[in-house]
């Protein structure tokens, strides 16, 4: 069995889908790579913000509920979602960030990189870590040298973290990396494959406060890599024999997807790299129509008609 690759995706909610549109691209200088709906509730969308190419690995995506209300931050939470910029891009983020009065802290270095924690307009917990290389939006609003190009890591905080670092480590094959303080807390860092920011998961045990109760702001899942289906097999018998509770096979039309609980109760999703957001529309129009997977395409009428104009 292959070692899991890193992050696939990042998912989380937002109340607003036209607001959240206009600060991932405009602001962020993220591409909008795919704009569809939420395939188990099709009244909502789901859009999908990555690299120019929607390369897995760089995707951060939102689920559309106008009626959420607000997040009360807590634990069993995926609590803050790295994006990964240029070396030296930190100067420019906190200028641009001052331009469009984003809530942000000071840059501080976290494990040797140079890293800036900021919120969007609902509360969503991010932060732009400097290191390594992509391919970010050719014609996004923000220069291609300082451009948002892939996820960092995914921070979650947790009630059981024994339980959770034995998942991590004997189910799914990370190894401890290493450990620091922030804000009065240590952060277990375990990583998977060739190691980097972008393969990380940073624990932090907080058993001493409530569960988070998600709403705007909050994370709905992490999905992590997997190479193909014939690996998404072998993981499927792998979560069988440690007698995890999980949702089978899920065939999404972009790639396939398991989905299971870790003991704190964060959702995990298992993503493949294939077929990927090409295979629909051209890579020069992605994003620019609704894209519906083959099984909703005939329901395209109903659909449209219940969602707002982007």
């Amino acid at each position: 069995m292959k070692a899991i690759l890193g992050q696939h995706h990042v998912s989380a909610m937002t109340g607003d889908a036209w607001k959240n549109l206009r600060f991932y691209t405009e602001v962020l200088g993220m591409r909008l790579v795919k704009k569809t709906v939420n395939q188990d509730d099709p009244s909502m969308y789901h859009l999908f913000y990555a690299d120019e190419m929607g390369t897995p690995g760089t995707d951060l995506t939102f689920f559309e509920l106008p009626f959420l209300g607000q997040t009360y931050r807590g634990s069993s939470s995926i609590s803050r979602t790295a994006l990964r910029v240029p070396a030296g891009a930190l100067p420019y983020w906190l200028e641009r960030f001052a331009e469009f009065d984003v809530l942000h802290d000071p840059v501080e270095e976290v494990l040797g990189r140079p890293t800036l924690d900021f919120e969007d307009g609902e509360g969503q917990r991010l932060c732009l870590v400097e290191g390594g290389s992509g391919t970010p939006w050719k014609n996004g609003p923000v220069p291609e040298d300082v451009a948002i190009f892939g996820l960092g890591f995914s921070e979650w905080t947790v009630r059981r973290i024994e339980k959770t670092e034995r998942v991590l480590t004997d189910v799914l094959g990370y190894r401890f990396a290493s450990a620091f303080e922030r804000n009065g807390q240590t952060v277990r860092v375990f990583e998977t494959g060739d190691g980097g920011v972008a393969t990380e998961i940073h624990l932090v045990n907080r058993p001493d406060v409530p569960s988070e109760r998600p709403g705007r702001g909050s994370v709905h899942h992490v999905a992590i890599r997997v190479e193909d289906d014939l690996e998404m097999e072998r993981w499927v018998e792998r979560l069988d024999s440690f007698s995890i509770s999980h949702s089978g096979l899920i065939d999404r039309y972009y790639f396939k997807s398991i989905y299971f609980r870790e003991p704190s109760g964060i959702l995990v999703e298992l993503a493949t790299d294939g077929p990927g957001f090409a295979t629909d529309e051209p890579v020069e129009t992605l994003g620019e129509r609704l894209a519906l997977p083959p099984f909703l395409e005939p329901r395209r009428a109903e659909i449209e008609a219940k969602l707002k104009p982007l």
